[in-house]
């Protein structure tokens, strides 16, 4: 049996994942940076821990909320890239009014992401998005209306969707609050 635990991936290890989901090369996201790919390189190795000025450009350019890049909490060392307590997810998501998501995953390192979203009563997303991505979502409480490719879907409690790079939106006109689980690959967030 192998006893030896496997690394612990790290803010570099979220970053590397975050860029690559995103498309661009180290020097790429260097250039829109305005550092160098050295620099880039030895934060996504953890050779260098950038600062908070630094955190709040990155976050920018790979369109993430500045919070999604910091931890909670530490897991416990037997835990660490194995378990997510409830009181350790990282806030991730959107930024839509109304949508708060967590990330469900130990860390955006592997094929697949998984996120919890709330939407709040009444709230919206207008605007259609398209993500290069496969989804699929469960709904564990309350009710979601949700047009894929223009069409529209009336979620409830047990029921579930999947998306794949199609353009979608989503609203809650109902009084309760929306809990969804979703499986996202590659990792977005």
């Amino acid at each position: 049996m192998n006893t030896q635990q496997p690394p612990v991936p790290t803010l570099g290890a979220d970053l590397r994942a975050l860029r690559k989901a995103r498309g661009f090369t180290l020097q790429g996201l260097a250039d829109k940076l305005g550092r160098s790919v050295g620099w880039l390189s030895q934060v996504e190795r953890e050779l260098s821990e950038p600062s908070v000025s630094d955190l709040r450009q990155l976050a920018a350019a790979l369109d993430v909320s500045l919070s999604s890049l910091f931890r909670s909490d530490a897991a416990a060392v037997q835990e660490a890239g194995f378990i997510v307590r409830s009181g350790a997810r990282r806030p991730i998501g959107s930024r839509e009014a109304g949508l708060v998501e967590e990330l469900l995953s130990p860390d955006l390192t592997d094929d697949f992401e998984m996120v919890r979203s709330v939407f709040a009563a009444g709230s919206a997303l207008a605007i259609p998005v398209r993500r290069p991505t496969q989804e699929v979502g469960y709904i564990v409480s309350g009710k979601l209306d949700l047009w894929i490719e223009g069409g529209l879907h009336k979620l409830g409690t047990g029921d579930s969707f999947r998306i794949r790079g199609e353009p979608f939106r989503w609203a809650n006109p109902y009084d309760e609050p929306c809990v969804a689980i979703w499986v996202i690959a590659p990792p977005v967030y």
